[in-house]
């Protein structure tokens, strides 16, 4: 053992590199049972982000089902989810590339069972009494209109493009067929709501020939959040509502509604993708679910009659959207502060855990892992704001002078989202060379219930910026951090959040902006159809209220900005055009402050591949040390950074 070496912060030499970052960037995505039989999707930057379907056999082997080129994802929503389902070996799933279904046997091709261009699909359940799927359809055959949503059939003989059995709204998701193959359940909602702010909860009976014959609204409405419907094997229907404010679960029992386990904690997560699920039947009797009280996920057993929640301990703080229980066993991605994310297997006569795939084979020196410490702290209108703090950590150095550490302050995507408490290769890359982070969990966050969620409700660009200020005041005043050293950095919402706070604020020296909004009145009128409206409830109804857009739209106060600025960006960015960045860039050259723009060919919303991922974190690091002075111990190729 030696001891610590003086040396500034940010300085610090750590094994956690740009390269482990990029190569522990694994992404898991749906997972699906059949049988003893664990499908999974891997996002896998070293192979440019392509999608792979991973099939864990009932003996314990794993491989690729679906081969290269084949990416399994939808661009349904744009975001996508819902793009595989199993049944008795069979795969079915959508192809990227060109958004078709394809269906894929045991040792065989993936053979295609759609033709027809402009068409995208999601969402699909096997309906085997008919010799179908049942799945969301996106049409985009007219560019001259919005697209069209509906839900609808395909027949497994081959067809140019499924039959339509239920239309007429602009969303609908999360289709399920009843164990005995007679009804049908699905969520539908409409502009100007997101699927967490109201939908529906709708089921109908078949008709002899396949179609919907009659059917009904069974809950929800504008202003509740359905999330998940299932049939139970008893053939009830289940689902999570957030009417109380949280999002609990609920049965329709004889006409009724009843609920099953009040709680203030969240069994439900906002709808960004499709196929999400946080509970499943273990019996007739009981369920197994996930839920978050403050930001810290736990599994428990719902015993159905008593309303009793027994808690599995279990080594995770984090447990994903996609859990699946079948045959004696569940399935679902889980991490903790200690251990990354991975694809868990559980036991459910013995509550044994058996991880099948981790989210990266490169181990991490517990020694240079920071763990998160939940914070809470006072912000705007009597309010409290939630976060997780990673203090720095490397066992190598101690600061040199006394000081104290830089902070990044992290503002996640969404906005209707939350942070993770898994651990994250990329916070620990800043934590072990010298730089606390805060990762805001800030208003409208998912996870501290509804009306927390709701503060954002017309009020983005002002409560996340405050709270995201105030967390770092609040850090300073405990001397945990340097308030002259202050950076701000988030990707998408979280770019919008930050190139807010960096214009209307004077808190922070410097920040990094990924594919970040800066014109709101151009996300109104470029944006996809699923979150065309988003801006209504977020800003106010557009062109009413653009007054509000501009004022709150960072590239018209531009003269505002002070600090430095750098922008990275994909060139094939559908949600977040990159004219954004480019025109936040050409206005901070003008003003001759330095800043710097990094565009990538073939990225889109969200970097996949690994050299992207890889340039864009030295990239940053570099932009740091230039604008608080101290010299990163990687070699980092330079950066071009105008007016410095």
């Amino acid at each position: 053992m030696t001891a610590p070496r003086p040396a500034p912060y940010g300085s610090w030499t750590s094994p956690i590199s740009a390269e482990l970052v990029a190569s522990s960037s694994l992404t898991f995505g749906q997972i699906a049972v059949d049988g003893g039989d664990i499908y999974w999707i891997e996002q896998r930057p070293a192979e440019g982000g392509r999608h792979v379907i991973v099939r864990r056999a009932s003996d314990g082997a794993i491989t690729d089902v679906t081969p290269a080129p084949f990416n399994a994802r939808t661009r349904a929503h744009e975001y996508g989810g819902g793009a595989v389902t199993v049944s008795r070996g069979v795969v079915y799933f959508s192809n990227y590339d060109d958004q078709q279904l394809y269906r894929q046997r045991p040792g065989g091709p993936p053979e295609r069972l759609t033709t027809r261009d402009g068409l995208r699909y999601a969402d699909a359940i096997v309906d085997r009494r008919r010799n179908r799927l049942i799945c969301v359809r996106e049409d985009h055959t007219d560019p001259g209109r919005e697209a069209i949503n509906t839900l609808v059939a395909v027949d497994l003989r081959g067809g140019p493009a499924g039959t339509v059995l239920v239309s007429g709204n602009d969303f609908y998701a999360s289709p399920r067929l009843s164990p005995d193959g007679s009804r049908l359940a699905w969520l539908t909602w409409n502009h100007p709501n997101m699927p967490w702010d109201g939908t529906e909860l709708w089921a109908g009976a078949f008709r002899g020939d396949g179609s919907i014959a009659s059917s009904e609204r069974v809950v929800g409405g504008p202003s509740e959040s359905i999330f998940q419907p299932e049939w139970s094997p008893g053939g009830e229907l289940y689902f999570v509502s957030d009417r109380t404010g949280w999002w609990n679960l609920y049965r329709r029992q004889d006409g009724r509604i009843e609920p099953l386990c009040a709680m203030a904690a969240e069994f439900g997560r906002p709808q960004w993708v499709f196929g999400m699920s946080t509970y499943a039947f273990e019996s007739p009797n009981q369920i197994l679910c996930a839920h978050t009280t403050r930001g810290l996920w736990r599994l428990g057993r719902l015993r159905l009659g008593t309303g009793a929640l027994g808690l599995i301990d279990l080594p995770y703080t984090h447990i994903s959207s996609y859990l699946r229980v079948a045959d004696g066993q569940a399935v679902f991605t889980a991490g903790s502060a200690t251990q990354p994310s991975a694809v868990v297997l559980l036991d459910l006569r013995t509550d044994r855990v058996t991880v099948l795939k981790k989210s990266t084979t490169l181990a991490m020196d517990p020694a240079f892992v920071s763990q998160s410490e939940a914070v809470e702290f006072p912000t705007e209108g009597g309010m409290t704001a939630h976060g997780f703090f990673y203090p720095p950590r490397n066992p190598d150095y101690v600061a040199s002078g006394g000081d104290r550490p830089p902070l990044i302050v992290m503002s996640h995507g969404g906005p209707t989202s939350a942070t993770s408490t898994a651990l994250e290769a990329e916070i620990q890359f800043w934590t072990s060379r010298g730089f606390a982070v805060l990762d805001v969990n800030y208003g409208g966050s998912t996870g501290y219930g509804r009306p927390y969620r709701e503060r954002l409700r017309e009020r983005w660009g002002i409560v996340d910026v405050d709270d995201c200020v105030n967390g770092a005041r609040y850090l300073a005043t405990r001397s945990l951090v340097d308030l002259g050293r202050i950076a701000i950095r988030g990707g998408s919402a979280g770019g919008y959040t930050t190139l807010c706070a960096l214009t209307f604020r004077n808190v922070f020296q410097a920040g990094a902006s990924y594919y970040g909004v800066s014109d709101l009145e151009g996300l109104a009128k470029e944006t996809h159809k699923f979150e065309s409206r988003y801006l209504d409830s977020l800003i106010g109804p557009y062109p009413q209220r653009r007054d509000l857009y501009l004022a709150r739209s960072p590239i018209h106060h531009s003269d505002r900005l002070s600090c430095p600025v750098i922008f990275f960006q994909g060139l094939e960015d559908a949600v977040v055009p990159p004219n954004q960045s480019e025109r936040m860039f050409n206005a901070l050259c003008a003003k001759r402050i330095p800043t710097a723009y990094l565009a990538f060919e073939g990225e889109q919303h969200g970097f996949r591949r690994a050299a992207t991922i890889r340039r864009s974190l030295e990239a940053e690091l570099y932009f740091y040390s230039k604008v608080f002075g101290f010299d990163p111990a990687d070699r980092i190729e330079p950066v071009p950074i105008e007016n410095l």
